[in-house]
């Protein structure tokens, strides 16, 4: 019978930019000040594509979609980096990585599908304008991102299940 390791990790320990003290405090708030900026200007951006009736368009649609998903995709590792800093604890448990990664994984995929149907909108928009309000409605548009967040979700959970 051959040897086997049956122990498992319960927990996975995270190493850090710095052990300085000194140099920890400016990390923090070099990381929170652009978590800060990121998530603000991204929140200004959906309230200007909501405020605003002449940005009811399908490009801003895209647009507002994306920033919501950037500000989702920055909070997935950033404010658990931010209480590592604060707390000098290294440490994550098995199944918050799995989770993390999971949200990662969904948030980038999201990101790209995103991007992908933004520059669909703009081809739609250069090469058939005249037919671009019959082709971009709301409809499709709805239908696109929400074929995205499925396509994303379910693509993300095949990674996380084979760490399991």
């Amino acid at each position: 019978m051959e040897p086997q390791n049956y122990t498992q990790a319960s927990e996975f320990l995270l190493l850090g930019f710095s052990e300085d003290p000194e140099l920890q405090s400016l990390i923090f708030g070099i990381f929170l000040s652009m978590y800060l900026v990121t998530v603000l200007g991204n929140l200004l951006i959906i309230l200007a594509s909501i405020s605003d009736s002449h940005l009811h368009t399908p490009m801003y649609f895209f647009l507002s979609n994306l920033s919501f998903v950037d500000v989702c995709f920055t909070s997935t590792t950033i404010p658990k980096m931010l209480v590592n800093i604060q707390t000098q604890s290294k440490d994550i448990t098995y199944e918050g990585c799995i989770i993390q990664i999971y949200f990662f994984e969904l948030f980038v995929l999201l990101d790209n599908f995103l991007l992908a149907l933004m520059a669909y909108d703009r081809y739609v928009a250069i090469c058939h304008p005249l037919h671009y309000m019959v082709i971009m409605n709301q409809r499709l548009c709805g239908l696109l991102v929400l074929v995205s967040w499925i396509t994303s979700a379910l693509n993300s959970w095949l990674p996380s299940l084979m760490m399991l």
